[in-house]
């Protein structure tokens, strides 16, 4: 990642990080089986990772955030990534709700919601997705209503990360379905205080399982007209201009998992016997693992170049659907090959690779297909 970038020395970047282990080791690292047989980590951690400075950490102190960037952000994912436990998304919170605020945010809703976040107290999502509307935004068709000094929300949600702890969502609704996408609108519901929201069960998934995904019903919710974020009609242009950074944490996502799984990968086969010598001794297993070390090294140096870019305000939607295209594919094939290397004790859950292995699946799902990223990077041909 750049370096001794406004203000931030590389220095204050390690202690960052050596921060962060430590809170993980103390507080996350504990209770990953409990949450993960529970399927949601715990509210209390979220409040911890508050008190401790680790929530809105590139969001401006001004505007009641921790004040460093987004290289912040990607030691956060970084660090879950080594300890195997992506499933806590500080990231989706930090890096893609709170986003939207500090963007499109008006300051009295700077003043009402950033404090809350900032603690915990408030835990975010953004609430896209539909049953009929995964990728296709535009087909979206959740619909919120004005009725004088309010909206009225009618939908449902599906596929939504935080789904079950979170309690400020950033909803996409339609708010003139005549209009189609110059009909979205961006609209925040604090669901402590609205009347007809619920929450689907946790969905069953194979991968993430701490990671609490859900679907959610808006029935006749009321909120106030206040709580529209940006301008009425532009929700489809504020999430295309937002969706770069949410592909890019994707990809430093990618990379990362990448750099444990093989990590993990060495230490196993110099350790493994197999017919009287290391299994790292083996000429496959040396050009397998040669392979893996060059496409994580490659996938590094993009990602910390596209992290640059976004620094300056330069991470076009081509580039960051590069990212995500290019570093999950590599993802998903490089830990099947690490698991390959591990035998049948890597389909086993007594060690990590396994679930980095159905962990890393949604990867290439999640924040745009793979396919759409085609799609978007064919279109600047």
């Amino acid at each position: 990642m750049a370096e001794d970038f406004n203000g931030v020395t590389a220095a204050e970047l390690s202690l960052f990080r050596d921060s962060f282990r430590s809170f993980c080791e103390r507080e996350v690292m504990p209770h990953r089986d409990q949450w993960r047989e529970d399927g949601m980590v715990s509210r209390a951690v979220w409040r911890k990772a508050g008190d401790a400075g680790f929530l809105l950490a590139s969001c401006p102190v001004e505007l009641g955030g921790a004040g460093g960037d987004y290289r912040h952000e990607a030691i956060i994912i970084e660090e879950l990534a080594r300890i195997g436990f992506l499933d806590f998304n500080i990231h989706l919170h930090n890096a893609v709700v709170a986003p939207y605020l500090y963007h499109y945010a008006t300051p009295d809703q700077i003043e009402r919601w950033m404090p809350r976040l900032f603690t915990g107290e408030l835990i975010g999502a953004i609430a896209m997705s539909e049953p009929s509307a995964g990728s296709d935004l535009k087909a979206i068709r959740t619909t919120a209503r004005r009725d004088g000094a309010s909206y009225v929300i009618n939908g449902q949600k599906t596929f939504i990360s935080n789904g079950q702890l979170s309690n400020f969502i950033i909803v996409a609704c339609q708010t003139d379905p005549a209009d189609g996408q110059k009909g979205i609108s961006l609209i925040a519901v604090e669901t402590d205080q609205a009347e007809g929201f619920r929450r689907g069960s946790k969905l069953n998934k194979i991968g993430l399982r701490a990671q609490d995904t859900s679907e959610l019903f808006f029935d006749d919710v009321r909120v106030p007209a206040a709580n529209l974020i940006g301008e009425a009609g532009k929700g489809f242009v504020h999430m295309m201009k937002q969706l770069p950074q949410e592909r890019l944490t994707i990809a430093v996502q990618g990379v990362a998992c990448m750099e444990a799984a093989l990590e993990a990968t060495l230490t196993y086969v110099k350790d493994r016997q197999a017919f009287g010598k290391r299994v790292f001794d083996f000429q496959n297993t040396r050009f397998v693992l040669a392979n893996a070390k060059t496409e994580t090294e490659i996938a590094r140096v993009f990602v910390d170049h596209c992290v640059a870019k976004l620094l300056v305000g330069e991470l076009d939607a081509v580039k960051a659907a590069m990212s995500k295209l290019w570093v999950t594919d590599r993802q998903t094939h490089l830990i099947d090959e690490c698991l390959q290397l591990f035998g049948g004790y890597g389909y086993t859950l007594d060690y990590p690779i396994s679930r980095m292995w159905t962990d890393a699946r949604i990867q290439k799902i999640y924040g745009g297909t793979n396919e759409i990223m085609k799609e978007i990077i064919a279109r600047s041909l």
